[in-house]
């Protein structure tokens, strides 16, 4: 997974396959979900990421211990 914040678009893009991009839908104003040739989510663009997102240049990861 690749997380990308332009400051210049204000566009926050979080790429989950790099793979060729099919179909892309703007699934609630702003925010553009691309779709590979299988309909698999592959991308997530939010524009004015600033207006959306508190603070869209830091990141934050974590990763949820596994149940069992």
């Amino acid at each position: 997974m690749k997380v990308n914040y332009d400051s210049k678009t204000d566009t926050l893009t979080i790429i989950f396959a790099e793979t060729s991009v099919a179909e892309s839908d703007e699934d609630k104003p702003g925010v553009i979900l691309d779709y590979d040739d299988q309909g698999n989510l592959v991308s997530l663009e939010i524009l004015d990421a600033s207006r959306r997102v508190n603070l869209p240049s830091k990141i934050e990861y974590q990763v949820s211990p596994m149940a069992g």
